[in-house]
């Protein structure tokens, strides 16, 4: 014999506790309770017809909310924990590129608002591919909410045609880069940032995170926790990397100590601040590095100076992320001396990020003209 799907209670009921749409201060879920004397299916009963009044009330309640009110909401709630910089990509793409469905209805956008937002971009794919990405999540979010029916995200997102978007091709440190570098002419603390990204192979914010206390000379490694982020131009220290993967600790190789050992251990906190002793911001950050590369420049003998036929500078295009991909790349050439696995766990990234190049490197190094000439010899 079945068993009953609901348990009396101490008083002979059938007793159900539902939730009712709401929540309670906390933030938990608020639920009312249903009883029936005659049965469990009578119960059962109830629940369905209760549930399915939640549902229309739901529905009824979202009827009337803007798309930008709802948007807001999601960006706001859902997209809390993401680095500032996502979140001024996801509220751009609202404010700007969806603006001319702010005042529909959530329950009546179209996939053709979708497509259109995308059509008016069409000279700008990664444009493209951020509204497509925003406006997806919301419909996502939305259909999880029961705002909109499950069917929706089919219906809204299926069949978008969007431009064909190259991703800018990833490279290391050029020969004349690479010299530059060992020649320019840089204060201490300009030339500790340029190495740490060289020999550390870290993101920039969590180089410009770093403090004098995570650096262990004795044990030569230094320990990856922090970062630091822009909310504006105003800094930020976040007491954790871009993901778990990224705490960790580096190694410190010998010519990075002796490079910057004396300036770390002159320093009281965070070893990269303002010349007023503040944390850095994004206007000195940009300040510092275009100082670096302009010393850079001048280490290839280009003068800033010049007055007549004042040449282009020869170092151009260099950011603090080539240096990151610059370093994978030096170790993945000593592969199978060390593992991609490690090498990720150095970088504080997955192992596929580390694949892809080595692969490339295995690539460059392939002999296809040779390898088919032994393969078909007679």
């Amino acid at each position: 014999m079945a068993s009953t799907k609901y348990k009396k209670n101490k008083r002979g009921e059938y007793e159900a506790r539902i939730w009712d749409g709401t929540y309670n201060t906390d933030g938990s879920k608020h639920r009312k309770k249903l009883v029936s004397k005659k049965s469990s299916a009578d119960l059962e009963r109830r629940v369905s017809e209760f549930k399915r009044e939640v549902e229309d009330s739901r529905s009824c309640s979202f009827s009337n909310v803007t798309f930008r009110e709802y948007a807001k909401e999601w960006l706001s709630v859902s997209k809390a924990s993401k680095e500032k910089k996502t979140q001024k990509t996801y509220q751009t793409v609202i404010e700007n590129y969806l603006s001319f469905i702010h005042d529909t209805p959530i329950t009546g956008i179209r996939q053709s608002h979708l497509q259109q937002a995308i059509n008016h971009n069409l000279n700008h794919p990664r444009t493209c591919k951020d509204i497509k990405s925003t406006f997806s999540q919301i419909v996502r979010s939305a259909v999880r909410d029961r705002i909109l029916p499950q069917r929706a995200e089919f219906d809204l997102l299926a069949d978008i045609s969007l431009p064909k978007y190259i991703k800018r091709k990833r490279r290391a440190l050029t020969p004349l880069e690479r010299r530059a570098m060992f020649n320019a002419r840089l204060d201490d603390r300009k030339s500790a940032f340029l190495f740490i990204l060289y020999y550390l192979g870290t993101r920039k914010g969590e180089a410009l995170a770093l403090s004098s206390s995570d650096f262990d000379f004795s044990a030569k490694t230094v320990s990856i926790s922090n970062v630091l982020v822009f909310d504006g131009n105003a800094p930020t220290v976040k007491p954790y990397p871009k993901s778990e993967r990224g705490i960790r600790n580096i190694p410190l190789p010998d010519p990075l100590i002796s490079r910057i050992r004396a300036f770390v251990e002159s320093a009281d906190g965070f070893i990269f601040r303002t010349q007023n002793g503040s944390l850095m911001t994004d206007t000195a950050y940009r300040r510092m590095w275009d100082s670096i590369i302009t010393s850079l420049n001048v280490a290839t003998g280009w003068n800033p100076n010049a007055k007549k036929d004042k040449k282009p500078r020869p170092i151009t295009d260099l950011t603090a992320h080539i240096f990151r991909h610059n370093y994978c790349t030096e170790l993945c050439y000593q592969i199978p001396k060390i593992s991609t696995k490690m090498i990720a766990s150095l970088l504080g990234d997955d192992e596929k990020m580390v694949l892809e190049v080595y692969s490339h490197i295995l690539a460059e190094k392939e002999d296809v003209a040779g390898a088919i000439r032994d393969a078909f010899k007679t």
